[in-house]
């Protein structure tokens, strides 16, 4: 799953449409299982991508990497609504190495792979929106890449908050991250809590953001964007 572009993505009609398909297909209803999870749940304990793939229909899921010497923690991917899991075992038909931990309370739908790829092959919708989210998934780990190689923690903060805010009737709101602590926060964008916070406080020094009852609230998202193009 793509936590820098897929999860970004505004929940929109078309996904909407295919998740439902999803839930209504034939192969699914018969050999689909629901899970649940509570926050704080290692849901890959119980998961297993060798054989099964994952839809994730409500919730919150960190899918993340520790380095053992440092034990600094970098977030790869937050998976809500409408993200799949695992895209690569499926595809390579390798077991991952991943760590996970549910944020908020999870649904999540587990069907066998061979369901996955008989759905890719004989259903066209699907197959287009497998692809779409593949390559979303593509582009977010570059952008992941080329951020830690090349930006200060500041901008890489200015980047995560810009990828997450949507505009509706003219507000900007963050989702997905709104209400994130800021220890995961951090590991999305590969620093700690206490170097992130300092690039916080400066975005609400400059009337960026706004921080109440451990939310983040955007409050002038155009200055963001002209942040970035500083």
């Amino acid at each position: 799953m793509d936590v820098m572009d897929s999860q970004t993505d505004n929940v929109n009609g078309s996904q909407q449409l295919i998740l439902k398909q999803i839930e209504d297909s034939a192969l699914v209803v018969a050999n689909r299982k629901d899970l649940y999870f509570k926050k704080g749940d290692d849901p890959l304990s119980y998961a297993n991508t060798s054989d099964y793939f994952y839809f994730i229909m409500s919730g919150k899921i960190k899918i993340y990497q520790i380095d053992l010497t440092s034990a600094k923690e970098q977030i790869l991917y937050l998976l809500a609504y409408g993200d799949m899991f695992d895209v690569v075992s499926l595809l390579d038909k390798q077991p991952n190495d991943y760590l996970s931990e549910v944020l908020e309370d999870a649904h999540i739908i587990q069907v066998p792979l061979r369901d996955v790829e008989a759905m890719i092959l004989e259903d066209a919708r699907f197959r287009q929106y497998f692809y779409t989210y593949l390559a979303q998934q593509l582009k977010s780990m570059e952008a992941l890449a080329v951020s830690l190689s090349f930006y200060d923690v500041y901008q890489r903060v200015l980047q995560l908050f810009a990828r997450f805010t949507e505009v509706i009737d003219g507000k900007s709101r963050l989702k997905v991250i709104d209400n994130l602590n800021h220890e995961d926060l951090a590991s999305m964008i590969g620093t700690v809590r206490k170097v992130l916070n300092r690039s916080l406080q400066r975005l609400k020094h400059d009337g960026i953001i706004d921080i109440s009852r451990k939310k983040i609230h955007i409050k002038n998202f155009q200055k963001l964007l002209e942040q970035l193009n500083v």
